[in-house]
């Protein structure tokens, strides 16, 4: 995939130019000093990669919510996608992020369909 590019290589190397300045925050994407990110940086970082990509411009945040979902669907437990959120609350994230999707509804419209058929 392309807009690897934005991605320094080796994490390290950031770190080592940049010496004591280095904050060394603990995220995953930082600037060349180590800090966070901010809302507007990701973004503009995120869009970029899609474009470069072909790929459809997403918000990040239904992004976020679609990868929670999956990882639903696929059996993560509530507490850990709490964590991932960054929510102490499971229910937040549950009311929030976790969507169902058509393949979700299906029992449920099968459900109301024996309904209907029953009569």
């Amino acid at each position: 995939m392309r807009g690897s590019e934005d991605v320094p290589r080796h994490a390290g190397s950031g770190r080592l130019a940049a010496g004591e300045g280095y904050e060394g925050a603990g995220y995953v994407l930082v600037d060349e000093l180590g800090a966070a990110l901010n809302g507007r940086q990701l973004r503009v970082r995120a869009y970029k990669i899609m474009d470069e990509n072909g790929l459809r411009r997403v918000r990040l945040y239904d992004a976020r919510a679609s990868c929670l979902t999956y990882l639903a669907n696929n059996g993560v437990p509530d507490h850990l996608l709490a964590m991932w959120a960054g929510h102490a609350n499971v229910k937040t994230t549950k009311k929030w992020h976790v969507k169902p999707d058509v393949a979700d509804l299906l029992p449920a419209a099968e459900a109301w369909g024996g309904l209907a058929g029953g009569v």
